[in-house]
């Protein structure tokens, strides 16, 4: 079993953590798409139109091309959320990590490193307004790359943010994952995380149907500390 070790992000790491980001983001198109085909919303789009074209023009060819340029704009529905939400995040914390994350009180970004390169990454931040009483951590950034899955290095970066949360009397971590990105979804579960809601990011992530589940974390500490 290959060995890692997981430390504090240093601004050398900071092309390998936005490559390994970029593309672990990115490589979640063609579930979406996959799982775009299978909704009752494409399937009457790619049966209906083709069919109004044969009934108009009584042209097949028409038609067959019809069903390929669907097929292309649904790629790019599928894809474009995902494109969209790297571009945002490079453009905003992950444009200076050690700004976003390491100067900011209560914050933190770790790496996993395997073999002298960046392997994994995670991030966490305070909740700028938690409900009262509560004061929070959200987890960003979780990552590991393709070829070092099952190894046990998610699960190692995200108890790192729960023991620094723990470390800095935060009472809850929350976070937010997709529906599609169901490696992320199962871990969170097998870890004690607890569903609170579901949402859209705006209306193309509607459309493809590919929503946000928010989770949290209770501390046992915190809540015994409130009993």
């Amino acid at each position: 079993m290959a060995s890692f070790r997981i430390r504090q992000f240093q601004e050398r790491d900071h092309k390998q953590v936005v490559d390994l980001f970029s593309r672990g983001i990115e490589e979640h198109a063609p579930t979406a798409f996959r799982h775009l085909l299978t909704l009752h919303r494409t399937l009457v789009l790619l049966v209906g139109v083709p069919l109004a074209i044969v009934l108009v023009s009584g042209s097949w060819l028409l038609a067959v091309i019809c069903i390929f340029f669907l097929f292309l704009f649904l790629w790019f529905l599928a894809s474009k959320p995902w494109k969209n939400y790297v571009s945002k995040c490079l453009h905003t914390d992950m444009a200076d990590i050690t700004k976003s994350y390491l100067s900011v009180r209560g914050s933190g970004f770790w790496v996993a490193e395997s073999g002298g390169q960046v392997v994994g990454t995670v991030g966490a931040r305070p909740v700028k307004d938690p409900p009262l009483g509560r004061k929070q951590l959200q987890l960003f950034r979780l990552s590991v790359s393709s070829q070092h899955r099952g190894q046990g290095i998610a699960k190692a970066l995200v108890r790192t943010v729960l023991q620094f949360a723990r470390d800095q009397d935060y009472g809850d971590v929350v976070l937010e994952t997709g529906l599609l990105q169901r490696g992320a979804v199962t871990l969170y579960y097998s870890m004690g995380f607890q569903k609170t809601g579901e949402s859209f990011m705006d209306t193309l992530t509607w459309l493809v149907d590919s929503s946000l589940i928010h989770f949290i974390y209770p501390l046992p500490s915190a809540q015994k500390h409130e009993l």
